[in-house]
Protein backbone atom coordinates (compact mmCIF):
# COMPACT_ATOMS: atom_id res chain seq x y z
CA UNK A 1 0.00 0.00 0.00
CA UNK A 2 1.46 3.51 -0.77
CA UNK A 3 0.62 6.31 1.12
CA UNK A 4 -0.85 8.46 -1.69
CA UNK A 5 -4.34 9.79 -1.87
CA UNK A 6 -6.28 7.19 -4.06
CA UNK A 7 -8.51 8.92 -7.02
CA UNK A 8 -11.11 6.18 -7.32
CA UNK A 9 -13.45 8.17 -9.79
CA UNK A 10 -12.46 10.24 -12.40
CA UNK A 11 -15.42 11.96 -13.58
CA UNK A 12 -14.92 13.96 -16.64
CA UNK A 13 -18.22 16.13 -17.40
CA UNK A 14 -18.34 20.14 -17.79
CA UNK A 15 -21.79 21.01 -16.86
CA UNK A 16 -21.69 21.53 -12.51
CA UNK A 17 -25.28 20.21 -12.09
CA UNK A 18 -24.79 17.20 -13.67
CA UNK A 19 -21.20 17.46 -11.96
CA UNK A 20 -22.97 18.00 -8.45
CA UNK A 21 -25.69 15.09 -9.37
CA UNK A 22 -23.11 12.92 -9.67
CA UNK A 23 -21.37 13.87 -6.56
CA UNK A 24 -24.40 13.51 -4.36
CA UNK A 25 -25.28 10.32 -6.03
CA UNK A 26 -22.09 8.80 -4.75
CA UNK A 27 -21.92 10.46 -1.60
CA UNK A 28 -25.43 8.78 -1.18
CA UNK A 29 -23.52 5.35 -1.46
CA UNK A 30 -20.27 6.59 -0.08
CA UNK A 31 -18.16 6.58 -2.33
CA UNK A 32 -17.74 10.51 -3.32
CA UNK A 33 -14.84 10.80 -1.64
CA UNK A 34 -12.01 10.19 -3.54
CA UNK A 35 -13.63 12.04 -6.90
CA UNK A 36 -11.34 13.98 -9.60
CA UNK A 37 -13.32 16.33 -11.78
CA UNK A 38 -11.84 17.75 -14.82
CA UNK A 39 -14.65 20.16 -17.31
CA UNK A 40 -13.86 19.09 -20.48
CA UNK A 41 -11.96 16.90 -22.66
CA UNK A 42 -8.76 18.96 -22.49
CA UNK A 43 -8.50 18.56 -18.50
CA UNK A 44 -8.91 14.71 -18.88
CA UNK A 45 -6.20 14.36 -20.90
CA UNK A 46 -3.92 16.57 -18.93
CA UNK A 47 -4.46 14.15 -16.26
CA UNK A 48 -3.24 11.50 -18.14
CA UNK A 49 -1.27 12.65 -20.90
CA UNK A 50 0.11 16.32 -20.63
CA UNK A 51 3.61 17.56 -21.10
CA UNK A 52 3.28 19.76 -17.89
CA UNK A 53 2.51 16.46 -15.77
CA UNK A 54 -0.28 16.38 -13.42
CA UNK A 55 0.29 16.76 -10.09
CA UNK A 56 -1.92 13.86 -9.01
CA UNK A 57 -0.03 11.32 -11.88
CA UNK A 58 3.61 12.69 -10.51
CA UNK A 59 2.34 11.17 -7.36
CA UNK A 60 1.09 7.90 -9.45
CA UNK A 61 -2.37 8.36 -9.07
CA UNK A 62 -4.62 6.37 -11.41
CA UNK A 63 -8.28 6.35 -11.35
CA UNK A 64 -10.01 2.96 -10.92
CA UNK A 65 -12.97 3.94 -13.20
CA UNK A 66 -13.61 7.04 -15.70
CA UNK A 67 -17.11 8.53 -15.96
CA UNK A 68 -16.97 9.86 -19.59
CA UNK A 69 -19.58 12.82 -20.71
CA UNK A 70 -19.48 12.59 -24.54
CA UNK A 71 -21.00 16.54 -24.94
CA UNK A 72 -17.28 18.30 -23.78
CA UNK A 73 -16.17 21.18 -24.75
CA UNK A 74 -11.93 21.40 -26.15
CA UNK A 75 -11.88 17.87 -26.92
CA UNK A 76 -15.54 15.67 -27.36
CA UNK A 77 -15.70 12.50 -25.31
CA UNK A 78 -15.01 10.46 -27.89
CA UNK A 79 -12.12 11.36 -28.97
CA UNK A 80 -10.78 11.62 -24.93
CA UNK A 81 -11.96 7.50 -24.94
CA UNK A 82 -10.05 6.72 -28.06
CA UNK A 83 -6.91 8.66 -26.76
CA UNK A 84 -7.12 6.71 -23.74
CA UNK A 85 -7.94 2.82 -25.08
CA UNK A 86 -5.02 3.78 -27.62
CA UNK A 87 -2.76 4.19 -25.27
CA UNK A 88 -1.19 1.57 -23.87
CA UNK A 89 -0.60 3.29 -20.06
CA UNK A 90 -4.28 3.42 -19.96
CA UNK A 91 -6.08 1.13 -22.37
CA UNK A 92 -7.08 -1.18 -19.15
CA UNK A 93 -8.56 1.19 -16.71
CA UNK A 94 -12.53 0.66 -16.96
CA UNK A 95 -14.55 3.68 -19.02
CA UNK A 96 -17.83 4.56 -18.45
CA UNK A 97 -19.74 6.49 -20.70
CA UNK A 98 -22.13 8.86 -18.90
CA UNK A 99 -24.01 10.52 -21.25
CA UNK A 100 -27.81 12.35 -22.23
CA UNK A 101 -26.82 10.85 -25.51
CA UNK A 102 -29.20 8.44 -26.80
CA UNK A 103 -28.12 8.50 -30.34
CA UNK A 104 -27.60 5.23 -31.96
CA UNK A 105 -24.07 6.50 -33.47
CA UNK A 106 -22.83 7.88 -30.02
CA UNK A 107 -23.75 4.36 -28.45
CA UNK A 108 -21.84 2.73 -31.33
CA UNK A 109 -18.91 4.66 -31.59
CA UNK A 110 -18.55 4.54 -27.72
CA UNK A 111 -18.92 0.72 -27.63
CA UNK A 112 -16.59 0.13 -30.88
CA UNK A 113 -13.66 2.94 -28.87
CA UNK A 114 -13.87 0.83 -26.18
CA UNK A 115 -16.14 2.01 -23.85
CA UNK A 116 -16.95 -0.01 -21.00
CA UNK A 117 -20.41 0.55 -20.22
CA UNK A 118 -22.59 3.57 -21.74
CA UNK A 119 -25.62 4.53 -19.68
CA UNK A 120 -27.67 7.22 -20.42
CA UNK A 121 -28.56 10.29 -17.66
CA UNK A 122 -32.05 9.97 -16.41
CA UNK A 123 -32.96 13.23 -15.34
CA UNK A 124 -34.29 12.73 -12.17
CA UNK A 125 -32.10 12.18 -9.81
CA UNK A 126 -33.55 9.26 -7.99
CA UNK A 127 -33.38 7.20 -11.42
CA UNK A 128 -29.68 8.65 -11.71
CA UNK A 129 -28.75 8.08 -8.09
CA UNK A 130 -29.45 4.58 -8.15
CA UNK A 131 -27.44 4.05 -11.68
CA UNK A 132 -24.57 5.71 -10.41
CA UNK A 133 -24.35 3.91 -7.08
CA UNK A 134 -24.87 0.50 -9.44
CA UNK A 135 -22.05 1.76 -11.72
CA UNK A 136 -20.01 2.92 -8.72
CA UNK A 137 -20.43 -0.57 -6.50
CA UNK A 138 -20.21 -2.69 -9.78
CA UNK A 139 -16.88 -0.96 -10.14
CA UNK A 140 -14.88 -0.38 -7.40
CA UNK A 141 -16.37 -3.84 -5.63
CA UNK A 142 -17.23 -6.39 -8.30
CA UNK A 143 -14.50 -5.85 -11.43
CA UNK A 144 -11.70 -7.89 -11.08
CA UNK A 145 -8.72 -5.68 -12.52
CA UNK A 146 -5.90 -7.80 -13.31
CA UNK A 147 -3.28 -8.13 -11.14
CA UNK A 148 -0.69 -6.55 -10.25
CA UNK A 149 3.19 -8.31 -11.45
CA UNK A 150 4.32 -9.88 -8.18
CA UNK A 151 7.70 -7.99 -7.08
CA UNK A 152 8.48 -10.91 -4.96
CA UNK A 153 9.25 -14.49 -5.51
Amino acid sequence: MTGHPEVEILLVEDNPSDVELTLRALKARNLANQVFVARDGAEALEFFFGDQGHPLREIGVVPRVILLDLKLPKVDGLEVLRRLKGDERTRKLPVVVLTSSKEEPDIAAAYRLGANSYIVKPVDFDNFSAAVAELGLYWLLLNKVPPAPASDP
